[in-house]
């Protein structure tokens, strides 16, 4: 019988009418795997959104399948299938994916999944591509995660493999046969079906000794890190860096603010700024920060820079973002300092433990425009935050953010404008 792609969903990421759990480049993946005929402990996936193509295989009875995912609602969409399947008992997780691990930890490469696992989830690297005859790739958006990604199948994986990499045509371009051509003798592009199209790439050129990721660049003094799917790679994006400047003013109007209204928590003299900084101690307490949904986390260093004493954590569902932003803190000396964990909206830390959260929320999902993300981002804002403690937001002002913010959290005013984003100051309520 064939495989029921209808009963996938996308859950807990978000769910619409018009976005679905898989599309017809999923469906002629697995075709092609099954026509390959290769077996499973030779085939790794990447980028299977939500399980589609890796669950699929897995009930035509292929085992021992590797897979990657990007993002965390990704893994527990997959885990959340496979269970309504039948099958979660048969899934090993080799790479910690939901725990706050660091994404390039990974079950050791001599180590191999128990007869008859389905399939098992795998950081970007060595232990998913080691001996893959086969790789099917769901082609990202951005042709830097393509790079990464070609590297690495050239890099670990059979010297005879076979990268299948497919995409919804409206989404395809030149320059991704240009990238692929850059680590394979042969590219050949298939004929499209249904509008979706599959590259077929083979003949893996040797690669430099050192990967090409992670890149870097330096802002105004502070070093952002990225691999290749990290949004915006090692730039500054526009929205980020609109936030970022207001930081000066959130340090003096935020502090201020906490000393007037935090006396329940104090134990000591509530302190003062230090060098008309505000030192990042308030009343005693070491003031706890999120950088929620932090990319490569920019705003998280800024913060730390500034306010040595605070707390920071920097977290997002994405592992290459986590990757990123842990390079980005070794190399502004912030190691150790700042936790960078990999979580889907801050789901693992504990309910108003947040005196303060820096919010840069994205906006599509996907190659969809859909603000589902960032509203779920501010849903878990209202979660972590404690009674009084503070939420920024930056965000394009089109879009309905402040009313949300509003509802979800509490009294929301602006602090910034640009011609293009907006930034926002909103008090949890009690």
């Amino acid at each position: 019988m064939p495989f029921d792609f209808s009963r996938l969903r996308r859950f807990p990421d978000v769910e619409a009418p018009n976005l679905q759990a898989w599309d017809a480049t999923d469906e002629l993946l697995v075709r092609w795997a099954l026509d390959a005929g290769i077996p499973g402990e030779q085939i790794a996936v990447i980028g299977d959104e939500y399980g589609a193509i890796t669950l699929a295989l897995a009930d035509a009875g292929l085992t021992g399948i590797r897979v990657h995912q990007d993002l965390v609602t990704g893994r527990r969409a997959l885990a959340n299938n496979a269970a309504a399947l039948g099958v979660a008992h048969r899934i090993t997780d080799a790479a910690g994916p939901d725990r706050r691990v660091d994404p390039g930890q990974a079950v050791d490469a001599g180590e191999h999944p128990e007869s008859g696992t389905a399939l098992t989830s795998h950081e970007l690297g060595e232990t998913l591509l080691q001996g893959a005859r086969l790789v099917l790739l769901q082609l990202p958006k951005a042709l830097a995660e393509l790079e990464e990604i070609a590297d690495a199948v050239a890099r670990w994986a059979a010297p005879d493999v076979t990268l299948i990499a497919g995409g919804r045509v409206k989404h395809m371009t030149l320059a991704q046969n240009e990238v692929l051509a850059r680590f394979f003798g042969s590219v050949q592009p298939q004929r499209a079906e249904r509008k979706s199209r599959l590259i077929r790439a083979s003949e893996p050129h040797a690669v430099s000794v050192e990967p090409p990721f992670p890149v870097s660049q330096t802002h105004d003094g502070l070093i952002l890190c990225a691999f290749g799917g990290a949004f915006a790679g090692a730039r500054l994006d526009i929205g980020t860096r609109v936030l970022r400047d207001a930081l000066p003013q959130l340090s003096a109007d935020f502090g201020s603010q906490l000393r007037r209204s935090g006396a329940e928590r104090a134990e000591t003299t509530a302190s003062e700024p230090v060098g008309g900084q505000f030192s990042g101690v308030v009343n005693g307490s070491r003031l706890r920060v999120i950088d929620l949904g932090c990319g490569t986390g920019a705003l998280a260093a800024a913060f730390a820079l500034q306010n040595p004493q605070a707390l920071v954590t920097a977290t997002d569902r994405s592992a290459s973002a986590v990757r990123s932003a842990r390079a980005t803190m070794a190399a502004n000396g912030l190691e150790g300092r700042v936790q960078v964990t990999l979580d889907d909206a801050g789901s693992e830390l504990p309910a108003a433990s947040a005196d303060l959260i820096l919010l840069n929320p994205p906006f599509h999902l996907g190659a969809s425009v859909h603000e589902g993300a960032g509203r779920r981002l501010i849903q878990a804002v209202a979660r972590l935050l404690k009674p009084g403690g503070e939420v920024w937001t930056v965000f394009n002002s089109h879009l309905d953010h402040r009313r949300i913010l509003s509802r979800d959290v509490g009294s929301t005013e602006q602090v910034v404008r640009t011609p293009k984003f907006t930034v926002t100051r909103s008090i949890r309520r009690g």
